[in-house]
């Protein structure tokens, strides 16, 4: 077989994310790629073998970004911001995920998002970890392409 006809799966640690805020930014970890269809159960007069299902509205998972916690973090200025009312602005976003020659191969796209939670992982004397931040971030769309 060619080798440009193969689809190798891709692997999980190689990819990067531009939040919009200037540049990409490289993460430890990115989660909540996922969405889903309500259905809505309807029962019909007189149908007693069956229940119909209906199509209802998708909801979208938060996406929870975690990396490396800084003193210069923006993503908690970002949150601080938004909490005083400072800047509420709302962005766009990308996570594109690249094969093991780290090419482009994938991209999800998301729209609207905004800081709804962010946190600091616990501070442990007995541990010799790195502090992770996550930010949470809500939005209002995500949209899937090949690369």
């Amino acid at each position: 077989m060619p080798k440009n006809l193969r689809h190798d799966p891709l692997p999980v640690f190689s990819f990067w994310v531009d939040l919009g805020m200037g540049g990409q930014a490289y993460f430890k970890g990115v989660a909540g790629l996922r969405y889903e269809t309500e259905t809505i159960p309807v029962r019909a007069g007189g149908v007693n073998n069956t229940t119909y299902n209906l199509v209802g509205a998708t909801k979208w998972t938060n996406l929870v970004f975690k990396q490396g916690f800084t003193k210069s973090s923006q993503l908690i200025q970002w949150r601080q911001e938004w909490m005083q009312g400072k800047s509420m602005n709302r962005i766009g976003g990308t996570i594109t995920q690249l094969d093991t020659a780290m090419q482009p191969k994938a991209q999800w796209t998301f729209m609207r998002g905004w800081p709804c939670k962010w946190d600091v992982s616990e501070f442990d004397a007995s541990k010799s970890e790195l502090a992770i931040e996550t930010l949470e971030i809500a939005h209002d769309g995500l949209t899937y392409k090949a690369i």
